[in-house]
């Protein structure tokens, strides 16, 4: 699995695990088996999503499902929570809300 030197998260180990395949605002990502998608897709970004209060990116803050810093969503507007969300193949991740746009201010 190549890794992308932008990415937030560099995987050192458990690299035997098979792939899973999924999208992340439309483009195909390759995670491996066990990952969150927070682990998922900072493995293969710099970034987890957008804020919706400005254009501040976000990486997630907790790592336990408190904070509440690293909703995404489902193509469907499922809104999940990356950190403990396991990622799963054919998934369709949305980085920005789906619904509402938050004016975002200079």
């Amino acid at each position: 699995m190549a890794t992308d030197p932008s990415a937030r998260f560099q995987r050192l180990g458990e690299t035997d695990r098979p792939p899973v395949h999924f999208e992340v605002d439309g483009a195909p990502v390759t995670a491996l088996a066990g990952d969150s998608l927070m682990v998922a897709i900072l493995t293969n970004r710099p970034a987890l999503r957008r804020s919706e209060f400005g254009p501040h990116k976000r990486a997630g803050f907790c790592m336990m499902a408190a904070c509440q810093d690293c909703w995404v969503w489902t193509r469907d507007g499922e809104r999940l929570r990356a950190c403990d969300t396991p990622v799963r193949a054919g998934l369709s991740i949305l980085t920005e809300q789906p619904d509402i746009t938050w004016p975002i201010r200079a």
